[in-house]
């Protein structure tokens, strides 16, 4: 298979979970490269995921690495050999590579979790709302780039809107609620959007209000995509020079934590749909 001069975070994924295997199995690269017939440098590319892998190589990896979770092997499987082109293609070249992964990672999830805290979460934003908020960000962005950027968003809402959507559960804070990031007739239809929506059976909303004691938050934003089996499950994380893809055993294990924790302390369904409802009331 020809080298990919840019792997996607699936991709990368792919050949970082096979490192793992290796690893666990006390395997050294050289080790590993020579039960397969080929060379450390030719693995390297692999687990790199600079180099794609068939559907036996990743069979032979696995056997070789004593993987005994037939799930996972076959979830790794279709990873390898997975060719989908999602309507995300048509914006390669015009907008950054992480818009890509995150639309392939919802394309993929099995479900998703999110923690707002001060703005909307996009996948229930309105295209007013996600407009002013792209341009107050960058108020140098183009009309065509800003452009790009809002349908982008507005389409990753196939995942809770399509013909098969996911289960989501979303907290909320207070904040994100009342700032208007845009005008107060635009903002209304945007609560009316997050009412609307949290009606639905698989879309839970939850909101953390500003009366809340002893509430320290979860560190900014956060988005939990579920993988087929939970050891490639991602979180998501806003970092100072881009995003940042989340996927070691430790980290997910924390993260799931404090999920659980800001949901916990979060009101119910019922209660957050009522303090929506007053503030879109009060504006």
């Amino acid at each position: 298979m020809p080298r990919r001069r840019q792997p996607t975070a699936r991709q990368a994924r792919l050949g970082a979970e096979l490192q793992k295997l290796r690893e666990a199995a006390g395997l050294t690269g050289r080790e590993a490269a020579a039960a397969l017939g080929t060379d450390a440098g030719r693995l390297s590319q692999i687990e790199s995921g600079v180099a794609g892998v068939s559907e036996e190589t990743v069979r032979r990896l696995a056997a070789n690495f004593a993987c005994a979770e037939s799930d996972l092997v076959d979830a790794l499987v279709a990873m390898a050999t997975d060719r989908t082109r999602g309507w995300w293609e048509e914006y390669r070249g015009v907008l950054p590579a992480a818009y890509f992964d995150l639309a392939e990672l919802d394309h993929h999830a099995t479900f998703r979790h999110d923690v707002a805290v001060t703005h909307v979460p996009g996948l229930f934003q309105t295209e007013a709302y996600a407009r002013d908020l792209f341009s107050y960000m960058n108020p140098e962005f183009p009309e065509g780039e800003l452009a790009y950027r809002v349908a982008h968003r507005m389409k990753r809402k196939v995942i809770i809107e399509g013909p098969a959507p996911i289960p989501y559960v979303t907290v909320i804070h207070e904040a994100a609620l009342r700032i208007r990031v845009a005008g107060r007739v635009a903002f209304r239809a945007q609560l009316a959007q997050i009412l609307e929506l949290s009606e639905a059976e698989h879309i839970t909303v939850r909101v953390i209000p500003f009366e809340l004691d002893a509430f320290a938050g979860a560190g900014g934003a956060m988005v939990h995509l579920g993988g087929v089996v939970p050891r490639l499950d991602t979180v998501v994380r806003d970092a100072p020079h881009g995003t940042a893809f989340l996927d070691s055993d430790a980290q997910l294990a924390h993260f799931r934590k404090l999920f659980r924790k800001v949901r916990n302390e979060s009101l119910d369904p019922a209660q957050s749909r009522d303090l929506i409802h007053q503030l879109a009331k009060d504006l």
